[in-house]
């Protein structure tokens, strides 16, 4: 490989690190606390959900789409779309905190099995949710950077895992949707 490459690439490593850090434990934070608590009067922005899990469907789109598009070889098209799919899902961790930084958590009402299917598919969203962080970043250094062998091979397992996140993203959202207040 060019080292040249290799060496544009390793400058990225440290701020992957940190926001595969950072981003999560944000989320976590802001996510728990309650704008109200600190006296900021503020609507609860219920109507946020649906649009968080259409911008997940979309992103789910985007991705199938730029698969498409790698594989018929037009790599303006897959770049576009895949930076596309990136800004989708900085816009839906910003709604995401937004909303349960101003409303109640929602519990789940079903019973019996698919209580135990919708929190497997809960659970397993969230943590591949956090694992996917440092994926898609290095995934998109290596691409910037010309390091396509490699972005290549990771690429292989950045996308199944990002696909099943955005996926799972609306499929909660269907199955909690009829518990909102």
């Amino acid at each position: 490989m060019d080292t040249n490459n290799r060496a544009a690439e390793k400058k990225y490593n440290k701020w992957i690190v940190v926001l595969a850090i950072v981003i999560p434990l944000v989320v976590a934070v802001l996510s728990r606390l309650k704008l109200q608590d600190f006296g900021i009067e503020v609507e609860p922005l219920t109507f946020l959900p649906p649009i968080y899990a259409a911008i997940n469907g979309l992103t789910a789109l985007i991705l199938v789409i730029a698969f498409i598009a790698i594989k018929n070889k037009n790599l303006v098209l897959h770049e576009n779309l895949m930076t596309t799919a990136i800004w989708c899902s900085v816009v839906f961790l910003v709604m995401y905190v937004a909303y349960h930084m101003t409303s109640d958590s929602t519990t789940f009402g079903g019973e019996g099995v698919i209580k135990y299917v919708y929190y497997f598919i809960l659970i397993s969203h969230i943590l591949l949710s956090i694992v996917i962080i440092p994926f898609v970043l290095i995934t998109y250094v290596r691409a910037i950077t010309n390091n396509f062998e490699r972005h290549k091979k990771i690429a292989r397992i950045t996308f199944p895992l990002w696909l099943y996140v955005a996926v799972t993203g609306v499929i909660v959202y269907i199955m909690i949707s009829p518990y909102y207040g």
